[in-house]
């Protein structure tokens, strides 16, 4: 059986899992990183533990993702009303997001933001980027937090 985990900073990595059954437990698995394309079939073995990983991949792995500072992004309209946020970057890492404008001229639109806002705050810290699933019921808040927000990443990236 194969797996496929896809990793942006290192590519594709494969596990492959040796022995067949539903139960897993007394299997090894044997992970396999891809550098290029899947066409090539040229494959490097990493340890589970890391070690022994060329050193390229760990200096990839190690750079900043963005310049430090405050970034605004642009302002979106989420139907009730705008939305806009500010990215903080300390150390290439975004560690906070604030929420600059947001709609909450309506009763539902407060209690449906001060919900979904702290998640969605939440999803973009732990995964680094803007790929964050939305939240339900708050669609169109979501889709203009993240609009916003994608903006304000594009000028924290590193740059010539």
């Amino acid at each position: 059986m194969t797996y496929f985990a896809r990793n942006a900073a290192v590519g594709l990595l494969v596990a492959s899992v040796a022995g067949g059954g539903s139960t897993t437990s007394a299997k090894a698995a044997t992970w396999s990183l891809f550098s290029g394309s899947t066409d090539q079939g040229s494959a490097q073995a990493v340890p589970p533990d890391g070690q022994g990983q060329d050193p390229a991949i760990k200096v990839a792995q190690a750079a900043p993702s963005y310049k430090d500072g405050g970034f605004t992004g642009q302002v979106y309209d989420a139907y009730y009303g705008n939305v806009q946020v500010k990215a903080i970057i300390t150390g290439g890492q975004i560690v906070s997001v604030d929420v600059l404008q947001y709609p909450k001229d309506r009763r539902t639109s407060r209690y449906i933001n001060s919900q979904a806002l702290p998640i969605l705050k939440d999803e973009v810290i732990t995964a680094q980027d803007i790929q964050v699933d939305m939240v339900s019921g708050a669609t169109l808040t979501s889709e203009a937090f993240v609009r916003s927000l994608k903006s304000a990443l594009k000028q924290a990236k590193p740059g010539p």
